[in-house]
Order: structure tokens, then C-alpha cells, then sequence
């Protein structure tokens, strides 16, 4: 059962009566954080996390100078219980000369008897992944947690693993007894289905910065800081699983690679080119290096299959053929599309890499990674997967006019690879049967809980804010900023997103952040303030 209490910090400690046998206490506390407004919730949540960062409960992630608000910090820690962090519970603090601005996240409280010491190596947890995989692992990340389950918390080995269809799946194993735990599906998609000098995929001429080597030119980016690479994987998806499982290297007949420098191969052109794109995106809007914002390095990998093997791969690795994915550590794999005349559900699918947005949103992935590590399930799935969305078309609204045109700037996601019209829309989520409004959210365990489905509702909420418009469901109107200030929107909602937000963030907290962003940058009142709430409002998040 669950019953809320009222807490001195803000509304909520959610007590948990955990079921089962366990090796901690049957009871755990959920104590939320959250406190943006009012000074007296504001100094007990900033005492309370001082007071855990100090006694070792609440681990420093990172600490970091805001790049768009002179004078502030933001602080991001990790519960941990001995040291072991807890799985997806974050904490974030912002504050200007010590005063605290805000502060997001929820702690579990009654962890102190949870055992934290592995009897399980390592080794032999990734011995019961690659068994239930299906596959070979080498020294793939094995980092232990501590879980907790509707039985009550666990201490957990995390192992991803890509699977044979080259999906890519999250298992939890139990560090006392190998069990699993639990298998999540982790790779971040464009979509959920069941099944020199350059041309890109359409034109036209690009410039592609590129290096020589071995007497050939590489889509290796020499003018950006991060190592910036493209990958020609020439239809060997056998290779592409054993490069994500760590039993192969990247090696110099792997880059995609052109004798003059004029390069003719329209998918390795477009992602090459656009993941560049979105680099300069991110540092000129924000001043970001990067995915991490260190200058992590950014692998993409086109031609996992060759499109005319269609017929004897697309029930083993369909990812390849009709989508992109992240895989993690700023590696993209972006797939071959189908031949001419094959279409899955009346689309048809072009070379994925050849669409900006598309480039943009896997990027993106990478981005949330590094920053709020959104959980990828349930309402913040649905967050990191709308951000990806709201990048992904910010991206193209700052390099290409505005248009409905292929190469033009509008508010489809992947419209220019996948027709007609893409995969969703954010002006009209039910376009594409996506929800606008909370009160008709997906509730089912598919896809994680809906996480492509339900970003309708956020994207619907940023739409509003830039461009304003009526709620097909609620009715509301909003009054945007307006297209000529939509970087006041990208940046609030980039501020929020990257800084503000919990890893198991709900709508509600990203309405607040939201607001807070937008306060903080332009000041109470301010169009852009008036324009997130009236959005967040329009689409039943309060």
C-alpha cells in the first residue's frame, strides 16, 4: 500500500510496505525533494541535501558552472547506499552564491540494511547475460547498484547487452544469486515497430570534413575538437554485434573512405555532415561541448546492412533496416531504409542518417546520458524521448528554411527519409495516433510504458510555447513567444532538461523545471514564462 504524509521539505514521503523476504527493512520511505518556490521549503531541501552529501547518502556527480545564467551553479548527485549507487535516484541543486535557487529529485529513505557487498563476480554476472542473450561479451561495464523492486531493494550487477537482432537490453542480475532481475529494453529509437565534398541521400553538394589516410580520404572530422567519426560497416551486421558486445575494435577499413574526396555515398555524407551540425548546434545555442560536455568522442555506424538483403536479414536485425538507435558512450548506428517500391504500413524508409532531425534526436540520447540520465520507462522515458524531438527540430529550425519541403524546417520528426509525413508530429501528435493531453496518456507496459507515445504530450507543450495555438483536447489557447524567439524556448527547455531534472522525473516535475528555466532566464512574468505555463496547462500537466 502506499500513504502520504506531509513533509517538512516539501508535500511528499510516500511510505512503501515492501512484500517478501529481504535482507533490509520491509518499510522504505520515498522522500521527495522537490522545491522551487518559497524560502523556507527552498533552505530545508538545501540543508537536507548538504546534510546527505555530507554523510555519504548522496554521492557528487557533478558540479558545473550555468552557461546561460550568469552566476549559477547547478549540483547533481547520486543516492548510494555504502557507496553503491541507487539505481535512477538523482538529485539536482541550483543555487547563486550559495543561496539556493532550486531543487529537484526524491531520496529513498530505509536503505541502511541493504547488503552492498557482491558475492557474484562481475565475470560471472556477464556470463549470465551473454547466456540468456544469446551472444558472446567481452569486458563490457558491469557496475553494481542497488535496485529496488516491488520485493524490496536488491543489490544489482547493470550489464547491457546487444542481442542478436541487435537490439539492445538492460538486465539486472542479482549479485547474491546470478537470478535476473530484471530486462529492459535500452536502445533509444527513433520509433517502436514490431517487425571533402559530398552528395547527400538528396542533395545537395555538401562540404565533409574528413582526413587522409593510408593514401585515402576517412570521415574522420579534423576541424571539430571531439574525434567526430563515421563508420562504413558494409552490410555485416555480425560485425556491428560484435563491435556493441566489445569482441571487436574499430579499425582503419571500418571508416567509410572515398579515393578523391568526393564522395558519392549519400548516407555516410548526411550523418557525417549532420552529426557536425549538431555539435555546432549545441555550442553556438549553448555553449555545450559535446555530448558529455567534455568533447566525448561522437562514432556513428552507417550501412549495418545492405538494404537489398532485406529479405534475408529483416526478421534477424529489422533495427537496421527501418530505424536508428543509440547504443551508448556517444555510439549511433543509423539504418539502411528499404529498396524502392517496399513500404511497412504505406511508408516508405529512405537512408536514416539522411534526415537532420533524425541525426539531431540520436544525439540527443547522448546528451540526456550525460546530463539527467532520464530513466528510460514510464513518464521520463516519455521526457527523454520528447528532448530528443524538441532538439531534433530545434536543429533544423536553425540550419535549414522554414518549409514543408524535404530539407526544410517543420515540426514532423523524420518526415524527410520516412513518407509520407514521418514517424510524429508535434503540432498534431494525433496525427500519428500520439496523445496531446495527459488525460490521454498510454498506460501499458508496451514499449516501456509508452515512452515514444506519450512524448507526444511534451512536444505538444513546446510546440505551444514557440509557436502558441489551441489544444485540440483541452480547448486552451496559449500565446507563444513566437518563431522569431524560439530560442527562448530551446533554451529554457534545454536549461531544464540538462541541469534540472531528476532521473525519474514526472511531466509535473518537468512543468516545474520548465517554469523555473524560464524565470530564471527572463524573469517572472516574462512572455516565455507565460508561454511554458499556459502550454504545460494547455496539455493537462500541473
Amino acid at each position: 500500500m502506499m500513504r502520504f504524509l506531509t513533509a517538512a521539505i516539501f508535500v511528499a514521503v510516500v511510505i512503501l510496505v515492501i512484500q517478501g523476504d529481504t535482507s533490509a527493512q520491509s518499510t522504505l520511505r520515498v522522500r521527495s525533494l522537490n522545491a522551487a518556490e518559497g524560502l523556507s521549503a527552498l533552505r530545508d531541501a538545501d540543508r537536507m541535501v548538504t546534510a546527505l552529501s555530507r554523510s555519504g547518502e548522496l554521492l557528487p556527480l557533478a558540479s558545473f558552472a550555468d552557461t546561460l545564467v550568469p552566476g549559477r551553479e547547478h549540483e547533481r548527485f547520486q543516492q548510494a547506499v555504502n557507496g553503491v549507487a541507487v539505481w535512477a535516484t538523482t538529485v539536482t541543486r541550483q543555487h547563486e552564491a550559495g543561496i539556493p535557487v532550486s531543487v529537484f529529485g526524491a531520496i529513498y529513505e530505509g536503505l541502511e540494511n541493504v547488503q552492498t557487498s557482491p558475492t557474484l563476480t562481475a565475470a560471472q554476472a556477464r556470463a549470465v547475460v551473454a547466456d540468456d542473450a544469446g551472444v558472446t561479451l567481452g569486458a563490457v561495464r558491469a557496475p553494481l547498484y542497488v535496485l529496488v523492486t516491488s520485493t524490496g531493494p536488491r543489490l544489482v550487477y547493470a550489464i547491457r547487452a546487444a542481442t542478436p537482432d541487435l537490439g539492445l537490453t538492460l538486465y539486472f542480475i542479482d549479485a547474491a544469486s546470478g537470478a535476473i532481475v530484471e530486462k529492459r529494453d535500452d536502445l533509444k529509437r527513433q520509433q517502436r515497430r514490431q517487425v571533402g565534398t559530398g552528395t547527400g541521400v538528396f542533395g545537395p553538394e555538401k562540404k565533409i570534413s574528413t582526413t587522409q589516410q593510408a593514401g585515402i580520404f576517412v570521415a574522420a572530422d579534423a576541424l571539430r575538437p571531439p574525434v567526430l567519426d563515421t563508420f562504413d560497416f558494409r552490410g555485416n551486421p555480425l560485425a556491428v554485434l560484435q563491435y556493441l558486445n566489445g569482441l571487436r575494435r574499430l579499425v582503419l577499413s571500418d571508416y567509410a573512405s572515398d579515393a578523391d574526396n568526393r564522395w558519392t555515398d549519400g548516407a555516410a555524407v548526411d550523418v557525417h555532415v549532420h552529426a557536425g551540425w549538431t555539435y555546432d548546434y549545441y555550442f553556438k545555442r549553448f555553449g555545450r561541448l559535446g555530448l558529455d560536455g567534455r568533447n566525448l568522442p561522437i562514432l556513428s555506424i552507417v550501412h549495418p546492412v545492405n538494404r537489398s538483403d532485406v529479405f534475408r536479414y529483416a526478421d534477424v536485425v529489422p533495427e537496421f533496416f527501418i530505424n536508428a538507435g543509440y547504443y551508448g558512450q556517444g555510439l549511433m548506428v543509423y539504418g539502411d531504409g528499404l529498396p524502392a517500391g517496399l513500404t511497412i504500413d504505406g511508408q516508405s524508409f529512405d537512408y536514416l542518417a539522411g534526415a537532420l532531425d533524425i541525426v539531431a534526436h540520436e544525439l540527443t540520447h547522448g546528451v540526456t546520458e550525460y546530463t539527467s540520465q532520464l530513466e528510460y520507462r514510464g513518464e521520463s522515458g516519455a521526457l527523454d524521448e520528447a528532448f530528443s524531438d524538441i532538439v531534433g527540430t530545434s536543429v533544423e529550425f536553425f540550419f535549414q528554411p522554414v518549409g514543408t519541403g524535404r530539407g526544410q524546417a517543420d515540426y514532423l520528426i523524420g518526415e524527410d527519409v520516412i513518407g509520407p509525413g514521418g514517424i510524429r508530429s508535434m503540432s498534431n501528435p494525433a496525427r500519428f495516433g500520439d496523445p496531446d493531453h495527459y488525460s490521454l496518456r498510454y498506460t501499458g507496459s508496451d514499449d516501456e510504458g509508452g515512452v515514444h507515445t506519450n512524448a507526444g504530450i511534451p512536444n505538444q507543450a513546446f510546440y505551444l510555447a514557440v509557436e502558441g495555438g489551441r489544444n485540440a483536447t483541452s480547448g486552451m489557447t496559449v500565446t507563444g513567444v513566437g518563431g522569431a524567439s524560439r530560442e527562448q524556448i530551446e533554451r529554457i527547455f534545454y536549461r531544464a532538461f540538462t541541469a534540472m531534472l531528476p532521473a525519474r522525473a514526472t511531466f509535473s516535475t518537468a512543468r516545474a523545471a520548465t517554469i523555473q528555466a524560464a524565470r530564471d532566464l527572463y524573469g517572472a512574468s516574462s512572455a516565455a514564462e507565460r508561454a511554458v505555463t499556459q502550454a504545460w496547462t494547455a496539455v493537462g500537466v500541473s
